[in-house]
């Protein structure tokens, strides 16, 4: 009885087409949202705040633009890593040499550069799909990182090939500590998760998940594959394009093409797939994933009082981390949103489960 749609009448169709109809979902949502903003401030530390919620908030961004293409759209990339680039040094060279503009602007200014980019690596999906495209935006991950270390222009002709983001402030106020990016990170995140969850319930959206479904029965039914995939591909890129400005300016501090590689491009893949394809939900749920169990798989040899050198909690981390990946994907293949709508519906039942 704690979860009933049934008695909550909607009367308009605003109601109706609301993100969260339910109120139980409203609620749980707004005390969550609350307590990012009011409460976690209150009692997380530095090491929280740096290594566990802006790394768990910035990935979320990158893996809800690559959900909108692969989980959403159906178009497998294997270029998030060269698109985050793309954001960072492009948010690099703006603030360098526009150095009046204003923060925002220039997160928002390098995702477009990498919605550029990505619409340009995007045109071969028109005619190649499945692992052939991976393969092709494979390619797009190597030549970016190619051009951002061969390229002199874009490291501002720095000897060591690494780049240093300046001081950052928002309308005058300095963003210096942890608990101040934490809260700036935290505003852009809720910004872009609504507006993805509404994209996603917008007429593109259903124009992406028909394409995804079967594009050739969308083709037949009127929807354009020009429009569906490419319009995929720039609004992906767009989120990945600012994950990887914040990652640069307020994860790292100063970067080199390398912290772009093809393990970011995988790293942030397999939060979709364990998160859950298709979902906006599950890109929150699989960046914690990603970031929380290596952090507590190092820590553990120490609770456990097992005494291991470093280099052998790094390798047992990489053997249980893999196996857990493949492991979760068997018990539930459809990720971990999946496992909460599951939870959901549990709680439509009890204590009736028949």
């Amino acid at each position: 009885m704690l979860y009933r749609e049934a008695g909550q009448f909607k009367t308009t169709y605003n109601a109706d087409q609301a993100i969260f109809p339910i109120s139980q979902d409203r609620w749980f949502v707004t005390i969550v949202v609350l307590f990012a903003f009011l409460g976690m401030p209150l009692v997380a530390g530095q090491y929280l705040f740096t290594e566990v919620l802006i790394p768990v908030l910035i990935l979320a961004i990158a893996a809800i633009g690559l959900n909108i293409l692969t989980g959403y759209c159906g178009q497998l990339s294997l270029g998030t890593g060269g698109f985050m680039a793309v954001g960072a040094y492009a948010a690099y060279n703006l603030a360098l040499r526009l150095p009046e503009l204003n923060i925002i602007v220039v997160f928002l200014l390098a995702g477009v550069m990498a919605m550029l980019v990505g619409l340009l690596f995007g045109l071969p999906s028109l005619r190649i799909k499945g692992f052939y495209l991976a393969v092709a935006t494979l390619a797009s991950q190597f030549f970016l990182e190619w051009a951002f270390a061969r390229v002199k222009w874009f490291t501002n002709y720095a000897p060591s090939g690494s780049v240093a983001a300046g001081k950052i402030d928002l309308f005058g106020f300095p963003i210096e500590t942890p608990m101040q990016k934490y809260l700036f990170v935290l505003s852009l995140v809720v910004v872009f998760a609504m507006v993805a969850k509404n994209l996603v319930r917008s007429r593109i959206g259903r124009m992406w998940m028909a394409t995804r479904d079967m594009d050739i029965a969308a083709e037949i039914i009127g929807i354009r594959p020009l429009t569906a995939k490419l319009s995929a591909f720039a609004i992906s890129s767009f989120y990945i394009g600012v994950a990887g400005a914040l990652w640069g300016f307020l994860r790292l501090g100063a970067w080199e093409p390398l912290a772009f590689d093809i393990n970011r491009s995988f790293q942030v893949l397999f939060m979709i797939i364990i998160g859950g394809l298709g979902s906006i939900l599950g890109s929150f749920l699989g960046a914690a994933f990603i970031v929380l169990t290596p952090i507590f798989l190092n820590q553990l040899p120490s609770i456990l009082g097992i005494p291991l050198s470093t280099a052998a909690i790094s390798h047992i981390e990489f053997m249980v981390f893999g196996a857990l990946i493949v492991f979760f994907l068997i018990i539930e293949p459809h990720g971990l949103a999946r496992l909460w709508a599951i939870g959901k519906e549990k709680l439509r039942l009890w204590p009736f489960p028949y």
